[in-house]
């Protein structure tokens, strides 16, 4: 780490209240953002008066000064925590390398997060940087779709706008645009209507955020009935301890602010979205010995990070849980690239031809999105048997030590 990013971070620490760590005032006037029940995890302090918000602004300007001008590409970063390791998929990796090589360098993000059947939709970018995913998503969406890209960050917009003209040279459209701005204040943008979007997209972004609640409520309200947020991000195996979330390079690397995956559950679900769902991850490795020895040193040894995708439909028929109508999907092997079979998830891998016995939510995700042309549906709601056999509540990365430790994308069966 440089002696000028060090200085930049501890700056933050010191005379910043962030939002990842929670804090005692003296009036000890705490409100959670996450109403959940018993009040599990205490997000963010709602300080009064013009010293939160002030707060709130020099975590927006430190986080915008780190990525605009200490990171100026790439391989600056420390840890892996924003890099992404997985290979992409054939028509990604053919997206990418219609990219600018300036756009790519400057790329911090941590999976790959462009769903399929996206061809004409209509696609949100939350902390778009550079534009690296915006034009992955321009060329999957087609010259009848539409990418918007929100950003804080002026140098990283910038490079973004100015690689603009080259892109839509080499697609043959333009069909992008950019916007300055906070991703918790997107009504700000007034080209941003209620249920205008058809897919809101993140990459290693939201973790950042001071209010991660009110970007979860704009996502919600932004989409239209059936769409998704699809979004990779930061998370950990437990609540990181207060010694952890204080370390510079954590902060700056995105590790310190991940949230406890249980609590990141509890948030989508308060926020409308009743039923998140896993589709990929893999474990994070720090991968710079001093702050691997510093964890281990304060006796934090199992804490476990992990870079993990997500979709959430906005769909107001899910239920909380898993509930079993007697309900099934056959597969038409419709979908382009996925004619043998296709992934909802990382437990719902569907193939061809094949009667799939599904839970009353994967039923609604399925019947009730963009996806109903590609599937037959069996049964209806006369008769509910109960919870969806293997519904839990465990952690669910299957990539953790305890699973196993192994990298998921798609496969196996059954609901949950």
């Amino acid at each position: 780490v440089t002696s000028q990013a060090l200085a930049f971070v501890s700056a933050i620490l010191l005379n910043t209240s962030s939002a990842f760590i929670v804090t005692t005032t003296k009036t000890k006037t705490l409100s959670s953002s996450l109403s959940v029940a018993n009040d599990l995890f205490v997000e963010m302090t709602n300080e009064t008066g013009a010293a939160a918000a002030a707060g709130t602004a020099n975590t927006h300007s430190s986080v915008s000064q780190y990525y605009g001008e200490t990171l100026q590409e790439s391989s600056d970063l420390k840890t892996n925590a924003c890099c992404t390791a997985a290979r992409p998929a054939p028509q990604i990796a053919k997206a990418i390398s219609n990219i600018h090589p300036d756009v790519i360098k400057k790329y911090y993000g941590c999976g790959f997060c462009v769903p399929d059947e996206v061809e004409g939709m209509t696609i949100l970018d939350l902390g778009c940087g550079a534009g690296r995913d915006v034009y992955i998503a321009s060329q999957l969406v087609g010259e009848k779709g539409r990418v918007i890209g929100v950003d804080m960050t002026e140098e990283q917009l910038k490079v973004a706008k100015e690689t603009q003209p080259y892109h839509a040279e080499k697609f043959g459209y333009d069909n992008v645009e950019f916007h300055l701005g906070l991703i918790e204040k997107l009504d700000d943008i007034p080209s941003l209507k209620d249920g205008s979007v058809d897919i809101i997209i993140s990459n290693c972004v939201i973790n950042l955020c001071p209010d991660k609640e009110a970007v979860l409520k704009s996502c919600h309200r932004l989409l239209k009935p059936g769409g998704e947020l699809y979004f990779s991000d930061v998370y950990a195996s437990r609540r990181v301890p207060q010694e952890l979330r204080d370390d510079e390079v954590l902060w700056g690397e995105c590790l310190s602010g991940a949230l406890y995956w249980n609590d990141f559950q509890n948030l989508a679900k308060s926020c409308g979205f009743k039923d998140p769902r896993l589709v990929e991850d893999a474990p994070i490795t720090i991968e710079n010995k001093k702050v691997q020895d510093k964890i281990e040193e304060m006796g934090y040894k199992n804490l476990e990070f992990y870079s993990a995708t997500y979709r959430l439909f906005q769909l107001d028929c899910l239920e909380p849980h898993c509930e079993d109508y007697g309900q099934a999907v056959i597969y038409k092997g419709t979908i382009p690239r996925f004619e043998s079979g296709w992934s909802l998830d990382d437990h719902h891998y569907m193939e061809k031809g094949k009667i799939f016995p599904v839970c009353g939510n994967t039923y609604n995700m399925l019947k009730e999105t963009r996806f109903e042309k590609h599937f037959d549906f069996i049964g209806d709601w006369s008769t509910h048997y109960g919870i969806f056999d293997g519904c839990g509540t465990s952690m669910p990365f299957k990539s953790s030590v305890a699973n196993g430790g192994v990298s998921t994308k798609g496969g196996g069966g059954g609901c949950c």
